[in-house]
């Protein structure tokens, strides 16, 4: 047994916790747990969750786990080098106004230009011979005395206004404001349900020292977004999904989360917190108090 696997051991059996309480807690398969205990990192399914997993493991017993990964740096295989992904921005979302404003000035424009259209093409028929007669002319062939011929002009119907056609454009729906909803909490689990959007934007920001942290889609057993993040005081950084979203946060005092650009409460003790987000279905029904509210 290595000195990590017995500093864990000894911190687990004195807060009487047992390695199925552990399990429980932190979602990590028994025979991980006493693979750890033992130091036989060979039965973890890779370097790469071996930190995750010790991490998980401190935290569980209320151990730093910063300070034991320093003190058993040499027992801990260092995980493989990771790209690290770049944030994703939220892309703005178009607003009505522009085109509110284009139809605007188009309507002003086709108001004002309908009747000079309409006056132009009286002038150039009744100028240029439509109705019989052009300016300095007196055919010896017109049946109609010249007086005669000025009133039944006179008398030509004259278009109907411009302003009696055209019809209000209508004002566009607003936009559905998004509502967060915390459904119930199991142990050190939240489940909240978002609605009146498309996506789910996360953004987290450490206020405190500095926070461990893991990040799946969709639930606990999705795929890993983040496995094993640590982010540091004054770190801001954020996420977008198309669907749902699961955190496991190491200390839950040390952050802010918003999600969607409302604020959503992890806790205010030092424990670990745990938090799944699911995207509501159109016309679903929502029984439980948005947050804030």
């Amino acid at each position: 047994m290595s000195e990590l696997g017995q500093l864990l051991k000894k911190a687990r059996k004195e807060r009487g916790i047992t390695l199925d309480d552990l399990q429980e807690t932190t979602k990590i398969r028994k025979r991980y747990l006493e693979a750890i205990e033992e130091g036989n990192y060979k039965v973890l399914p890779g370097n790469f969750y071996v930190r995750a997993f010790i991490r998980s493991y401190a935290e569980a017993v209320d151990l730093d786990p910063n300070e034991v990964l320093k003190l058993y740096r040499a027992d801990v295989p260092e995980p493989p080098v990771e790209t690290k992904a770049e944030p994703l921005r939220r892309r703005r979302r178009k607003t009505p106004r522009n085109t509110q404003k284009m139809n605007r000035w188009l309507s002003a424009l086709l108001f004002i230009s309908f009747p000079l259209l309409i006056i132009a093409v009286i002038y150039y028929f009744r100028f240029n011979g439509y109705f019989g007669l052009r300016m300095g002319d007196t055919p010896a062939d017109d049946p109609l005395p010249l007086t005669d011929r000025i009133a039944a002009e006179e008398q030509v119907d004259m278009p109907v206004s411009p302003a009696e056609t055209l019809q209000p454009e209508p004002e566009p729906e607003p936009e559905p404001e998004p509502v967060i909803s915390l459904l119930k909490s199991e142990g050190i689990v939240d489940y909240y349900l978002l609605s009146g959007t498309a996506g789910l934007v996360v953004t987290i920001e450490v206020t405190g020292d500095r926070c461990w942290m893991a990040i799946r889609k969709d639930d606990e057993n999705g795929e890993f977004v983040e496995a094993n993040l640590t982010m540091k005081n004054g770190e801001k950084r954020e996420w977008t999904f198309e669907g749902g979203a699961f955190f496991h946060f190491g200390r839950a005092n040390a952050i802010k989360v918003t999600v969607n650009g409302l604020e959503i409460n992890v806790g205010d003790t030092a424990n670990p917190r745990k938090v799944q987000i699911d995207l509501a279905s159109e016309g679903a029904d929502q029984t439980a108090a948005p947050v804030g509210a």
